[in-house]
């Protein structure tokens, strides 16, 4: 392979080499950092209970323009069921296979290789660049970019635009950019019944009889209609549990895990009192843990989403939807030093699956859309200004 006509596949490669399952960075950091060095970049690194985060920054006048990602991946699944070793990065039919090639480990790559040559075309460019990378985006985040916020925050460092790599593409690179992401919360119900024999229900109480209106009115709730950006707030039951495992025992107690993602038109706070509401009202003897959060986050159109959209309409000649469609994201937290956020990324359509994929025609010109943003928003804007 000539790695000076795809130098952004041959770091993807050397980074899916690198096993990196949650909330292991497997060296992929150390790696990004042997090629940032050379550019000018300082580098900072914080680990928090086992997680591996750097800080690198280039530069340090406004505007700094961060590019922000993981290198932590999900587990690979059943290995038998992968036509190749996930860490293996294998080249078939015009595809990378390996796990966190979508996600997002090609998106780190074109961070790097379009740095270098915006570096190498515009070495004394205005502004600052910087990269925030974290191994615990795909774990619970409580150690992760979270943590590199609250540091920046505490010595006054704000970023002035985000370009988050999560893989945004829907079908082909660059059809969709995401400029905001829904909230999540998390909880977990305990419906406290009383255990007893099957065939004497009278000397019992079985929690999933008592749960069950309940939870079919949580299922049909409407709690709001979204906005013009976000989608309507959904909750989902993702886990229930009871019982002994014995089909003569009525369970003692039942243990239901939910989710919403919610729109910013319901605050956390109202959904949190409208769920309680409901359970009160069926006179549930219950416990109720809320076991974790993220706000919703929104990037109105302007310079950012304005300059990566013409970057992307410059590479590929597609002028990307605008989306807030789909999960959270790091972004949650990088909201809270940064006013405008993008995610913009490869095609989707295999993250999290057996032979993750990404189309190996795509690197460059992901690498080629950032380099543009980077033009856009430290050349170009700053001569307008």
């Amino acid at each position: 392979m000539d790695t000076a006509a795809h130098p952004t596949l041959s770091l993807v490669r050397e980074l899916i080499a690198l096993r990196s399952p949650t909330p292991d960075d497997g060296g992929c950091q150390a790696l990004l950092q042997r090629r940032l060095a050379p550019l000018g970049f300082a580098c900072e690194t914080l680990v928090s209970k086992g997680v591996t985060n750097l800080w690198a920054r280039r530069g340090m006048t406004a505007p700094l323009v961060c590019f922000a990602g993981h290198t932590d991946v999900v587990p690979t699944g059943p290995l038998e069921d992968w036509i190749s070793d996930p860490f293996v990065p294998t080249l078939r039919d015009g595809y990378l296979y390996g796990r966190g090639a979508a996600d997002m480990k090609s998106s780190l790559a074109a961070f790097v290789t379009a740095i270098e040559e915006f570096v190498a075309a515009q070495p004394d460019a205005p502004g600052s660049i910087a990269l925030l990378i974290t191994s615990d985006e795909e774990g619970p985040a409580t150690d992760g970019t979270v943590k590199i916020v609250e540091r920046l925050a505490a010595r006054g460092e704000r970023i002035d635009y985000c370009i988050v790599g999560e893989p945004s593409s829907a079908a082909v690179l660059g059809d969709m950019i995401k400029n905001g992401r829904r909230g999540t919360l998390s909880g977990t119900l305990t419906v406290r019944g009383i255990q007893g024999h099957v065939a004497y229900p009278q000397h019992a109480r079985n929690p999933i009889h008592e749960l069950a209106p309940a939870l079919a009115e949580l299922a049909s709730t409407v709690w709001d209609a979204g906005n013009a950006y976000f989608p309507p707030t959904t909750w989902q039951c993702s886990n229930i549990r009871a019982g002994t495992g014995a089909t003569n025992v009525i369970p003692g107690s039942l243990e239901l895990k939910f989710n919403f993602r919610h729109s910013p038109e319901t605050p956390r706070e109202a959904l949190q009192q409208r769920l309680e509401a409901v359970v009160c009202h069926y006179g549930l003897d219950y416990e109720l843990e809320w076991t974790g959060w993220g706000r919703p986050f929104l990037t109105a159109r302007g310079a950012l989403v304005d300059a990566v959209t013409d970057a992307v309409r410059a590479v590929t000649g597609l002028t990307p939807l605008v989306s807030c469609e789909g999960g959270t994201s790091d972004g949650r937290f990088i909201a809270d030093i940064c006013p405008e956020i993008v995610e913009l990324g490869p095609v989707n359509d295999t993250i999290h699956k057996l032979n993750e994929r990404v189309r190996v025609a795509d690197l460059e010109p992901l690498s080629a859309i950032y380099r543009g943003v980077l033009e856009r928003l430290l050349v170009v804007h700053a001569a307008r200004r």
